[in-house]
């Protein structure tokens, strides 16, 4: 039976897991990527649930285990250092995952093995873009117009090309916006490790804020900074600061941060020499469909961005990878359909994955030291009784129950 030829627009986590499935299906896969080399730059993710599963079926889970950070849980401290309360990972193999996830792992290491695993089936473009497109008035193709000038024609594109993404602007209609807010905003970067650090996350709160520091090797660590914007006259100030050069970035999170107790100095002194800082708005990204036609589809944070703080952004990447690609494998003759039941079958693990609870943003981020002091109490008193052990253990290990659906047309063993 006669493949398809697949344009997927993005090489991060997304673009590949599905070229990986699709590649296997026989179908000609082709992955275009602005950035001119392998992008393995990037924080520390994690990967939860379902997304475990999906690595297990991809066969990789074992490759992924010999990479992973070592991080046994996440503390809370105060100003002069001291741990308020431990949260320890759950590594027992049963139940769900705690703050921190038995399969923690940077960016740029998870990227190199998608890579690895693809680049003998998959052709790879960097430095190129996607600049246009447009579907054949009979739906037979999509033509595509690439950044230098070159045409090409496909039977499917993919716009896997995260929460900015520009195939997302192009099919939705120009007055719907996609994105939700949640006020928060973020910086991470790399810095020199220190004698104090270890394999604990540590949490450090002030007042609408959090600074964490993390290790992800003998040399080197992650600062994460993270603010709760109240204050409403300053939203498009905000709003404008991930657009802003990387100086005036720093310039910003240095002056708000400056003083304000614990490493946070330190952590800032190592953002003036780091070459790996970025900032961004925690969105999340709403859409009621994923797909225009029956020739394009969106996957990804460009389809159902569920925002950093969920912790579940990879595993909806791998998870709605494994979906479309067995949808689209199963109905290869019937995109339209294909995509609809994409949309059907994966929109209730989107819709669980998304949900937010501003309240409990508000608790998490105090805006009084009171309301820190009563947090970290709170918290210790329930890791005294280890509580968030418990309920780990005894959580199921699918999010809200949702079972990963079988597609033996995509030929997995486990």
């Amino acid at each position: 039976m006669a493949g398809l030829k697949i344009l997927i627009c993005g090489g991060g986590c997304a673009g590949p897991a599905l070229a990986y499935w699709l590649a296997r299906s026989g179908h000609q896969v082709t992955i275009v990527e602005r950035f001119p080399a392998l992008r393995t730059t990037g924080a520390q993710i994690d990967i939860r649930a379902q997304g475990i599963q999906v690595l297990q079926r991809m066969g990789l889970l074992d490759i992924i285990r010999r990479k992973l950070v070592d991080e046994a849980g996440v503390a809370l401290v105060d100003s002069g250092g001291n741990i308020k309360a431990t949260v320890l990972a759950n590594k027992s193999g049963k139940g769900a995952q705690s703050l921190t996830s038995e399969y923690e792992i940077m960016r740029g290491d998870l990227v190199r093995v998608l890579y690895d695993a693809t680049k003998n089936d998959v052709e790879y473009i960097f430095g190129k873009t996607v600049e246009s497109f447009e579907q054949d008035a009979n739906n037979q193709a999509v033509t595509v117009h690439f950044s230098d000038g070159q045409i090409r024609r496909y039977d499917l594109l993919v716009g896997a090309d995260g929460q900015g993404s520009r195939i997302r602007k192009a099919i939705l209609p120009t007055d719907t916006d996609p994105i939700k807010r949640l006020g928060l905003y973020l910086a991470y970067w790399f810095v020199p490790r220190a004698e104090t650090d270890n394999n604990i996350r540590k949490v450090y709160h002030i007042p609408s804020a959090i600074i964490m520091s993390r290790t992800h090797s003998p040399t080197q660590g992650q600062a994460y900074f993270s603010l709760r914007n109240d204050n409403n006259s300053s939203d498009d100030e905000m709003r404008s600061l991930p657009r802003a050069s990387p100086e005036t970035q720093q310039e910003f999170w240095s002056q708000r941060f400056r003083g304000a107790g614990w490493q946070t100095d330190r952590l800032l002194n190592g953002m003036a020499k780091t070459d790996n800082f970025y900032c961004q708005e925690a969105i999340q990204i709403h859409t009621n469909t994923w797909s225009q036609g029956g020739r394009v589809v969106l996957l990804g944070d460009a389809a159902y961005c569920p925002s950093p703080i969920t912790g579940m952004g990879t595993t909806g990447a791998f998870v709605g990878a494994y979906v479309l690609a067995g949808e689209i494998t199963r109905h290869r003759h019937d995109l339209a359909l294909a995509f609809a039941n994409y949309d059907e079958t994966l929109r209730p693990f989107v819709d669980e994955m998304q949900k937010f609870s501003p309240t409990l943003l508000r608790l998490g981020y105090p805006k009084t030291q009171w309301g820190i002091t009563v947090l970290q109490w709170i918290v210790a008193v329930l890791c005294f009784f280890r509580v968030p052990d418990l309920i780990a253990r005894f959580s199921p290990a699918e999010k809200a129950g949702w079972r990963l659906p079988d597609y033996p047309e995509l030929k997995y063993t486990v």
